[in-house]
């Protein structure tokens, strides 16, 4: 006779549904949305019809449904038949190493932006972060999501515009959560920092906090200057700072500024005889479709750009010079 399903736990539940346990909690105290056979003393475990209820509810609350109808819905309509006798019972879709694929985290985060459900936001973003490290969880689930989330409200006259804004905000605070536990010291006194700035008329500062978030994790100081910075406020942060490196990013072609990042790469400081000049990190598809010239790297992705920064900052630290040095002799 075949053993019966012990089904998922809240916590899985949760991960594989983008809610936060704590809605969990709430929607079965409230609206009987709940495992349906529950032992005192044991975890609860959710069944694959506790699972289906779930799953409807989740879906007519994200369309706009209130809870509490949505609820009625859900318990009156989604619960599939139980198998027949002897029938092995369904088996848990999250079961085995799928649990945690990113495509699945993804879909939950997605679900959790559209429903404006924030704790479940915050700890989808964490959990992916802290199982797949920065730059996988940034590449394959908060990255994708944004876009998504974007694609969605292109496509949809101007709806969902409040998605994408508490979205964007989650991410940016989960990428600051990270950046605040690295081991970055403060730009200081032997130390030269990257400098990590929007070329003018850019507003996309999110790849930028990814960036800073996995350079605090290398140990690497940073200064962040965020959104569209000025030519001018630039030009005098690199004078001022002596930068290892420039991270300029550009989300679009039409803002990628080609002659700013070429003065930027020209810029030189320090005492006449032992000037100094720094690089230039091209980032973001703005930059595409053209040779990064003398003194200036394009990196393909988070993952290279981390590596070449890192590079360059030992350069400077070891007294190596930096990587345009060559330039002018």
């Amino acid at each position: 006779m075949t053993e019966p399903s012990p089904g998922l736990t809240s916590g899985a539940v949760a991960r594989r549904l983008g809610v936060a346990p704590t809605t969990l909690r709430s929607w079965d105290r409230r609206y009987g949305i709940g495992p349906a056979a529950h032992q005192s003393g044991r975890h609860r475990r959710w069944s694959p019809g506790d699972i289906a209820v779930l799953q409807e509810m989740c879906r007519l609350t994200a369309s706009g449904v209130p809870p509490a109808e949505a609820a009625r819905a859900a318990r009156a309509g989604a619960v599939p038949a139980a198998p027949a006798a002897g029938e092995a019972p369904a088996r848990p879709a999250d079961h085995g190493p799928a649990l945690g694929d990113v495509r699945r985290e993804l879909r939950g985060l997605g679900r959790a932006a559209v429903r404006l459900d924030s704790a479940a936001m915050d700890e989808l973003l964490d959990s992916a972060i802290a199982r797949h490290g920065l730059v996988t969880a940034w590449e394959e689930v908060l990255a994708p999501a944004l876009h998504a989330v974007g694609r969605k409200w292109e496509t949809s006259e101007d709806r969902y515009v409040e998605v994408e804004h508490l979205l964007s905000w989650h991410v940016s605070t989960a990428l600051r959560r990270v950046g605040s536990t690295g081991r970055a010291e403060p730009p200081g006194a032997g130390t030269r920092p990257v400098l990590l700035a929007c070329v003018p008329h850019e507003q996309h500062t999110l790849p930028l906090e990814a960036l800073a978030a996995g350079l605090a994790e290398l140990g690497v100081p940073t200064l962040m200057f965020g959104a569209a910075v000025p030519p001018e406020a630039l030009d005098q942060a690199v004078r001022r700072t002596g930068p290892a490196a420039v991270a300029l990013w550009a989300q679009a072609r039409s803002t990628a500024d080609h002659p700013l990042a070429r003065h930027v790469a020209d810029t030189s400081w320090g005492v006449r005889g032992a000037r100094s000049r720094t690089a230039v990190l091209l980032a973001g598809p703005g930059w595409a479709g053209r040779t990064p010239g003398p003194g200036m790297l394009r990196p393909t992705g988070l993952r290279e750009a981390l590596s070449l920064l890192r590079g360059l900052c030992v350069a400077a630290r070891d007294g190596e010079g930096d990587a345009t040095a060559s330039r002018g002799s």
